[in-house]
């Protein structure tokens, strides 16, 4: 398509859309998909230095000019006027906010989603995690309910599985090789958790998505 369509009447009234969409994986699990509103609306302050304008800006010129790399500043472009709405939602949202977003400002339950996306693979347990977090089992998992809705073994079980469903879409990929790489000993053991989070067998998920 175009990067400019003229829509509407004769009208004196003029307005501007830039639209543009970010792809990912939703399923099996994707909580921060699930935490995102229908719909954010970003005003901008109209005193003060603010980089949002500057991105828009950059954006609209990659669109004008065909220039080599046109494609991949488009999409880092459009990542990083994610990151900055992600950002400025955050920053608003009340306090006494709960949900996976929330969860990020407090320090301890964003210490401990930050173990467990930086290694999902490693041989957790409450203990371990609430000693590397610096906190106690109780609070840990208390909080931790708190904010996600599950406990920080349950999220990691589906944080795993989330990350073998993109390895398993992979070609060649071996299902032996994916569960070693999601932090199972065994084949067999990865197997049962996927499909007992998924209702599928890994060589049956790989098929449906084929």
């Amino acid at each position: 398509m175009p990067s400019a369509m003229i829509e509407g009447g004769d009208g004196p009234g003029k307005s501007q859309f830039i639209c543009g969409f970010l792809g990912c994986d939703t399923r099996p699990f994707n909580p921060l998909v699930l935490a995102l509103p229908r719909s954010f609306r970003v005003r901008l302050p109209t005193q003060g230095a603010d980089g949002m304008p500057h991105l828009v800006a950059f954006a609209l010129q990659e669109l004008r000019e065909r220039r080599s790399g046109g494609q991949v500043v488009k999409l880092r472009m459009a990542e990083l006027l994610f990151v900055d709405v992600m950002r400025r939602y955050l920053e608003a949202l009340p306090s006494g906010t709960t949900g996976w977003l929330a969860g990020l400002r407090d320090p301890l339950v964003a210490r401990a989603l930050a173990l467990l996306h930086n290694a999902p693979a490693q041989v957790w347990t409450l203990d371990g995690l609430a000693a590397q977090a610096a906190t106690s089992r109780s609070v840990l998992a208390e909080r931790f309910v708190h904010f996600t809705g599950q406990p920080p073994m349950q999220y990691l079980r589906h944080l795993r599985m989330q990350l073998a469903s993109r390895l398993l879409a992979e070609d060649g990929a071996k299902v032996s090789d994916v569960a070693a790489a999601v932090g199972f000993e065994s084949e067999a053991a990865f197997s049962r958790a996927f499909k007992k989070v998924l209702g599928l067998s890994p060589d049956e998920w790989r098929r449906q998505r084929v």
